[in-house]
């Protein structure tokens, strides 16, 4: 690992979490971590792909967007959905995330009643997503008709 890098962080954190935890600083198969049984929620940017990958996989969001599409995403998985928590919102972009922050967030999705009914709508949206996407679901069929339609 990159010294530098390694200062980065508090001193001991990465012995403290050698057993149980993993530190990556470089890309990440994300899609294979969503889709890990233990992976409990995601703390997001909401970029749309994220978002997507998220849902399809059953796993709710701690929103914290930062520009672009990604608050209106937020707004759409917090509150139409109703598949994730604010994590921090983007009126308050400007103001440092704390841990704190970050504790309370992860509480409120892991261990509360509300968390409980917002991964059960994560993991029933996950079995809609997949009914759409099996031979005669939405997905599927209008995905046949767009290859059809530029293949003539």
């Amino acid at each position: 690992m990159n010294e530098v890098k390694r200062h980065e962080l508090p001193y001991g954190f990465e012995e403290r979490v050698g057993g149980r935890g993993l530190i990556l600083r470089d890309w990440v198969p994300q899609l294979e971590i969503l889709s890990h049984p233990s992976t409990g929620g995601f703390m997001s940017h909401c970029g749309w792909n994220s978002c997507i990958e998220s849902l399809t996989m059953g796993v709710p969001i701690a929103s914290w967007p930062m520009h672009s599409d990604q608050p209106r995403n937020a707004i759409f998985i917090t509150q139409v959905l109703k598949v994730g928590l604010v994590a921090k919102d983007w009126e308050h972009g400007d103001v440092l995330m704390t841990a704190s922050a970050v504790k309370n967030v992860v509480t409120r999705l892991m261990d509360t009643k509300e968390g409980d009914e917002i991964r059960e709508r994560a993991m029933e949206l996950k079995m809609a997503i997949h009914r759409s996407m099996d031979e005669g679901g939405v997905s599927h069929v209008e995905m046949g008709s767009f290859i059809a339609h530029i293949t003539r």
